[in-house]
């Protein structure tokens, strides 16, 4: 099964768009999970290294240099349709981060325990939460950082708050 049939994007859908587990392991990078091709190139503006860029067409989704992009996560906030992350599975111990944005109120708090989620909305187990930015400068789409276990920095996509107001 395809995104296209269920709206679910699967990590074999994006091979040859992803860091290799190399890159991964050296620090920070951005995943772009852009599949649609419609107008659109907010990241690449973004993106004062010029890690990400779109080759021909506006149109055409973008794609990254992970040499070059060095994890800043400002593009997280430029794009429009929440498709970007930043996965770092380079520290010490079991776990890395995945900073993503978070366009809910109240905003988490650093050390707050969450749950993880996988694109398909399914639970992964408990997250903490180390960095919450919120700033005019990210055009008011807060970037949220959460500690999940290694093994799945490439699967959690979003969290739910264990005591949000429901």
């Amino acid at each position: 099964m395809d995104h296209r049939r269920d709206g679910i994007l699967r990590l074999e859908e994006m091979r040859g768009q992803l860091p290799d587990p190399a890159r991964l392991a050296r620090g920070p990078v951005v995943v772009v999970e852009c599949v649609e091709n419609i107008p659109c190139n907010p990241c690449v503006a973004a993106c004062a290294k010029g890690a990400i860029t779109i080759e021909g067409d506006i149109n055409d989704t973008p794609s990254v240099d992970f040499e070059v992009c060095d994890g800043c996560v400002v593009c997280i906030s430029a794009c429009p349709g929440l498709s970007i992350f930043v996965v770092d599975a380079s520290g010490e111990g079991d776990t890395g981060t995945v900073s993503l944005p978070y366009e809910f109120r109240p905003l988490p708090e650093v050390g707050e325990t969450v749950t993880a989620l996988d694109r398909e909305g399914s639970a992964v187990g408990d997250a903490r939460v180390t960095r919450v930015l919120s700033s005019k400068a990210l055009d008011r789409t807060p970037i949220v950082t959460i500690e999940v276990p290694r093994s799945e920095t490439m699967n959690v996509r979003h969290f739910t708050r264990k005591d949000a107001p429901r």
